[in-house]
């Protein structure tokens, strides 16, 4: 971590921030697909019943369920990375893995017709490439 009073303490902060909103955001949501695995699985069901996905709901919440907790994990190992080295290598690529999740889920919420669910992504999404922009890789 620099010194509060160093030009590179903001960018810093900054990227730290945004590892942990990314890393409480995905574990989160990623560790309650596998708690409630069941649950997910039945309202995803419903959800998806009248669009093309239909049969593969099971198949898709596996996928997005890994790259959730991946996105989750890297994005919590570059907070601790950033912590101890303010190296922000870790950050970055968790916050591609977000913004991929994030897309993800974008394209099944449009495929099921929750426009509202889709627009609720945006934020995140856009959080997600500030995340990349200020972890980028010199």
């Amino acid at each position: 971590m620099p010194p509060l009073e160093s030009t590179q303490f903001t960018a810093w902060l900054l990227q730290a921030l945004c590892a942990a909103f990314l890393a409480i955001l995905f574990l989160q949501s990623g560790v309650d697909k596998v708690v409630d695995w069941k649950g997910n699985l039945g309202w995803l069901t419903g959800h998806f019943a009248k669009s093309p996905l239909r049969g593969v709901v099971p198949l898709m919440l596996g996928v997005i369920t890994l790259m959730e907790l991946a996105s989750g994990a890297l994005s919590a190992a570059g907070l601790v990375s950033l912590v101890a080295s303010g190296g922000a290598t870790l950050a970055f690529w968790g916050a591609v893995a977000s913004a991929l999740s994030l897309v993800c889920l974008f394209f099944g919420q449009r495929m099921a017709k929750d426009y509202a669910g889709a627009g609720g992504l945006v934020p995140y999404f856009l959080l997600s490439l500030a995340a990349i922009y200020v972890t980028r890789m010199s």
